[in-house]
């Protein structure tokens, strides 16, 4: 029997969950945990975690991009390891969901479409990837009409699979096209003006002294393994608009977190 060890902190089984990684899954992995113990709070007591923590934990990730779903991935396998571990006495990773992207405010978003302020370089990515799904239309046709030519539809998997892969492939089509109708491209000025906006890398400094630097990117350019967060996240608004020497409050479960701007570039 699985011994239940509720003083275990996340510091704790962080260590022995990222020991059974390997390669870059344990690189991504370093990255996101690193974020949620901040988040959570590193030495709170595991058996503390309940589900609406992990719900809220979701909230703040925004909504589903294919970076928030890898690192949501992340996170359910680590809260999956804890249940399986007995130091959480349920599965929470089944709290952990991301909004769907473009479904909160449909009917507003129609008659007042907001921009989606991106770096050059997130932009370019975006077009990039927007080519490469539409590549992908072709072969994903072929494996329909291949499938199909299987004339038992009672049972037929690759038929399901194909059409699934479809529907998800023509969504992120119009996820992306939308969202370039609406960018605007961040001229980076953070520097200039000395004040942080997208595009800005700015240096903070926490309450125990510890330096970090982010880039202050575009909704769907974070990346928690570069760097890279999100001007709408709890950290990225707080830090907008802010210049050097201006300190900033965030909250999260473990409490406030407190941070002053040390440089703009």
């Amino acid at each position: 029997m699985i011994e239940v060890m509720p003083t275990s902190t996340l510091d704790d089984k962080r260590a022995l969950f990222l020991e059974t990684l390997k390669g870059q899954v344990r690189k991504s992995a370093v990255a996101e945990l690193e974020r949620f113990a901040r988040w959570f709070g590193s030495e709170k007591p595991l058996g503390q975690m309940r589900g609406h923590d992990i719900a809220s934990y979701a909230e703040s990730m925004g909504p589903a991009t294919p970076d928030t779903q890898k690192r949501a991935e992340v996170l359910r396998a680590f809260l999956v390891y804890l249940n399986k571990e007995g130091v959480t006495s349920q599965n929470l990773a089944s709290h952990l969901r991301l909004k769907k992207a473009g479904r909160t405010a449909g009917v507003k978003h129609a008659s007042q479409p907001s921009q989606v302020e991106l770096t050059q370089e997130g932009s370019d990515a975006l077009k990039a990837e927007l080519e490469g799904l539409i590549d992908q239309r072709v072969s994903v046709r072929d494996d329909i009409r291949k499938a199909m030519a299987d004339k038992d539809f009672r049972e037929n998997a690759p038929l399901d699979a194909a059409k699934d892969r479809q529907g998800h492939l023509e969504a992120r089509i119009r996820e992306i096209e939308a969202m370039l109708k609406r960018a605007v491209i961040a001229d980076g000025a953070g520097g200039k003006t000395g004040r942080v906006r997208v595009g800005s890398l700015v240096k903070v400094k926490n309450s125990s002294g510890k330096v970090m630097e982010y880039s202050i990117v575009g909704p769907t350019e974070a990346n928690a393994a570069e760097g890279k967060i999100s001007s709408v996240s709890p950290v990225g608004k707080a830090l907008l608009d802010r210049a050097p020497g201006d300190e900033v409050e965030v909250s999260a479960p473990a409490g406030t977190m407190k941070l002053t701007v040390e440089a703009v570039k």
